[in-house]
């Protein structure tokens, strides 16, 4: 489930919160481009209409989008890092602060709400593009379905991470396979081709590979360090499945996640079972909403280190802790972010 999942099974939705400096987003469908010169291995220009299947929908845009509106903090930042914010007429949903570097520009886009706009808000925004990168948004029961959208002439985009290898039943996400970084390329590319400035969606991928090449360079240890990464919860803390954006930092630093078994992207497990899994280093969430037991920093530390079971694994007797955003732990643009932070605090563990 990704935070907008989390924030109902767990009361209340993610507020505002801390950010690193990045910039990143999550894609990847097998997606098909109308009009394109095949032929040319530099960026070019978007030949109008530009058709792309994305998530099983087929969707044509006949211009360039200039009234954008992204329902989701992860899409607002992938089209704030590729310069879109003068197209840009809302965003929505929000959970962390938005990336420093992305300040500036983000401060001229209205925000529509900090959690889920109603669909005649976004409608009065007049847009001509509705992303999100929500298993959620484009529901009856938070914005509007797609096919909603499309009967009122409005093209919509769905992160690719929603629907790749993954299926959705009520506010579950369970997945047949797991997430890559790939996926967040192609978004990445596939948002450069509608608003035609391929060369920037070049120039942000080709640095994001460059990050990632940098943070993922040392020699893997042997054996892997293994890895749990903890969102929230206290009686039964929500900790990550094998296949979502923790499944792919654990994968790209060359660790093992001790809950590799389960699908869903975060299954409640017992303390029992983490006890027994005790793992080399713990992954904590620091959760700006702090409306729910185990959702602050310090509310997560204190249960380990005090509790006479928790007290004795290895992570905690020894203080390997590494701390990630709830927007960290969702796919989208922080991933390189993430995958920087695991990487440094394995190797200070070696």
């Amino acid at each position: 489930m990704n935070s907008t999942a989390r924030s109902r099974r767990l009361p209340a939705a993610l507020a505002t919160a801390c950010c690193l400096v990045a910039a990143t987003a999550c894609g990847g469908t097998d997606s098909t481009a109308s009009r394109t010169d095949p032929t040319t291995s530099l960026p070019g220009r978007t030949s109008y209409p530009f058709t792309l299947d994305n998530c099983g929908v087929r969707v044509t845009f006949d211009k360039a989008p200039t009234r954008a509106v992204s329902l989701y903090q992860a899409s607002t930042e992938i089209l704030l890092a590729l310069g879109l914010a003068d197209r840009m007429v809302g965003t929505s949903t929000w959970f962390d602060p938005v990336l420093p570097a992305l300040a500036a520009d983000n401060a001229k886009v209205p925000r529509l709400a900090d959690n889920d706009p109603s669909l005649e808000t976004v409608l009065a925004t007049e847009p001509d593009l509705v992303t999100s990168a929500s298993a959620h948004t484009f529901t009856p029961a938070v914005v509007a379905e797609r096919s909603r959208f499309a009967q009122l002439g409005v093209p919509t985009y769905q992160s690719p991470s929603v629907c790749t290898g993954a299926t959705v039943e009520g506010e579950t996400v369970t997945r047949t396979a797991p997430l890559t970084v790939d996926t967040l390329f192609q978004e990445i590319t596939e948002l450069a081709r509608i608003f035609d400035v391929q060369e920037r969606g070049a120039q942000l991928v080709d640095q994001l590979k460059g990050r990632l090449a940098a943070a993922t360079s040392g020699a893997p240890a042997d054996p892997a360090p293994t890895v749990a990464f903890w969102f929230s919860g206290l009686e039964a803390p929500y900790m990550a499945g094998c296949c979502s954006a923790p499944g792919l930092y654990a994968s790209e630093t060359g660790a093992r996640n001790v809950f590799a078994d389960q699908r869903e992207d975060w299954p409640e497990i017992n303390w029992e079972a983490v006890v027994a899994a005790d793992p080399d280093v713990l992954v904590l969430a620091e959760l700006s909403r702090q409306r729910v037991d185990g959702d602050a920093l310090a509310t997560k530390i204190a249960f380990l280190e005090s509790n006479p079971a928790t007290s004795r694994m290895r992570a905690v007797r020894d203080k390997r802790y590494v701390v990630l955003t709830g927007s960290e732990l969702d796919p989208g643009i922080r991933e390189i972010d993430a995958i920087e932070k695991l990487a440094a605090g394995l190797a200070a563990t070696r």
